[in-house]
């Protein structure tokens, strides 16, 4: 009888997936995933590279900013989780191109999950609504985000690759850094008077990581998912229940007009728009059982 081919490591019989841009959401898929994948980590920050090897991925440096060091990126996994914002100027996402030339010239691409933002919708005066609503970006920083999804979709079409654009709302936990709510209650920072206030969205780290990877799995060609709890709190509310449950005073309300000289126009801006999002494809396309499923549970839980 011949002799049967002997079989290979177990670790190179394990999915492939590269991860890019591995911040704090990155870095929870990779502890949920366990060493489920063989995951290489694109960084461009070579003081991640320690981090991102305990957690069980490969780093690999890389600047999306200079399209030279990307070399081979697109041979290396068919399943690609994005997570890497666009720059912080201009109207477009020359990121999001160059990640997308790097992958076309590899071939093997199938998957693609890209983290994206509910802002693209801009202000909805508190509508509730899904997936089938248009797009207004009211923001530059919104319409670098529309720019990056249409590429994206163009790209899934053009190559038959599956994407995946997860829309995401407020990240918190608190563990997060720089993203904890507390933080922001203990500075003081105000909000708007009941009367003035605006719907906000929220996702835990957690859950959003849980998200990612479901997608990876379940996400259907050229879909848009809202990766939002089932919250629906306006923001002063979800600030007061934030200080509550730390034993801290609740934030001082102000009116809108107050808010244009006691808050950065960056602040501003998110209190500019009042959405809610429903999440009905999250829960029943890609199964996603939120750990957290509303925003009490996540501050008392995470």
């Amino acid at each position: 009888m011949p002799t049967p081919p002997p079989s290979r490591p177990a670790r190179f019989r394990k999915p492939r997936l590269l991860i890019v841009g591995c911040g704090d959401v990155g870095q929870r898929v990779l502890a949920q995933l366990a060493g489920r994948y063989r995951v290489v980590a694109l960084t461009s920050q070579t003081s991640r590279v320690e981090t991102l090897r305990a957690l069980g991925a490969r780093p690999l440096l890389g600047d999306l900013d200079w399209p030279v060091t990307l070399g081979r990126l697109g041979a290396l996994a068919p399943r690609v989780l994005h997570l890497a914002p666009p720059p912080g100027t201009g109207e477009g996402d020359p990121r999001t191109a160059s990640l997308l030339r790097a992958l076309a010239r590899g071939g093997v691409t199938q998957r693609i999950v890209y983290g994206s933002t509910s802002g693209v919708y801009g202000d909805a005066d508190g509508a509730r609504f899904d997936e089938t609503r248009a797009v207004a970006p009211a923001t530059a920083r919104a319409r670098r985000r529309v720019a990056a999804e249409a590429r994206l979709r163009w790209h899934g079409r053009a190559f038959g690759v599956r994407v995946t654009l997860l829309r995401i709302p407020g990240i918190y936990a608190t563990d997060r850094p720089g993203g904890a709510p507390r933080e922001r209650v203990v500075r003081g920072t105000p909000v708007l008077v009941a009367d003035e206030d605006v719907y906000t969205n929220h996702i835990h780290a957690d859950d959003l990581a849980r998200s990612c990877i479901a997608a990876l799995h379940r996400g259907r060609p050229q879909r848009v998912v809202h990766a939002s709890d089932d919250t629906e709190m306006k923001m002063g509310d979800y600030f007061d229940l934030v200080a509550d449950l730390a034993g801290l005073p609740r934030p001082l309300r102000i009116t809108r007009a107050a808010a244009g000289e006691a808050i950065s126009p960056a602040g501003l801006s998110f209190m500019s728009e009042s959405r809610r999002l429903i999440n009905r494809r999250l829960h029943e396309e890609l199964r996603v059982a939120l750990r957290y499923p509303t925003v009490r549970e996540g501050l008392r839980g995470g």
